[in-house]
């Protein structure tokens, strides 16, 4: 975990921070309609296998950043990835490297039994992703 944590690092120094990285990844989530939404983008967008196995129980399957921003960028989410690292002031590649890690822990934290959540069953807490953060930076989340 070292390597995510150096990449992580803290909000300093131009890096996204691990409680803002969750965050984006969350509003990833709920931008794409949940956890059944974003799958389903993905899936559509070649990253299919990768995404289910994030919801599934197994090990959770790596993509790199560019696979990540094609989907995300064909899938109608680019300008929220544009947005976030605008405002976090990292370059969009670089913020797109982080969240290919973040982002399967995300699902996968959100599908703890290896299921999506049917549409309409409430969606997911944002807050959720909280008790992520901590588990993914050894407990720098607020």
């Amino acid at each position: 975990m070292s390597f995510l944590n150096d990449l992580l690092g803290g909000a300093q120094g131009g890096q996204a921070g691990g409680s803002s990285l969750v965050s984006i990844a969350g509003q990833l989530i709920e931008k794409a309609g949940g956890i059944q939404g974003l799958v389903a983008m993905l899936q559509q967008h070649g990253l299919g296998d990768a995404a289910q196995s994030w919801v599934g129980t197994g090990a959770n399957q790596p993509v790199s950043g560019d696979q990540l921003g094609q989907a995300l960028q064909n899938g109608g989410l680019g300008p929220l990835v544009q947005e976030a690292a605008g405002k976090l002031g990292v370059d969009q590649n670089q913020l797109l490297g982080q969240l290919s890690q973040v982002l399967p822990h995300a699902v996968d934290h959100l599908t703890p039994d290896g299921q999506v959540p049917a549409q309409g069953q409430g969606g997911f807490d944002l807050g959720s992703l909280a008790s992520l953060a901590g588990k993914l930076f050894g407990g720098s989340a607020a």
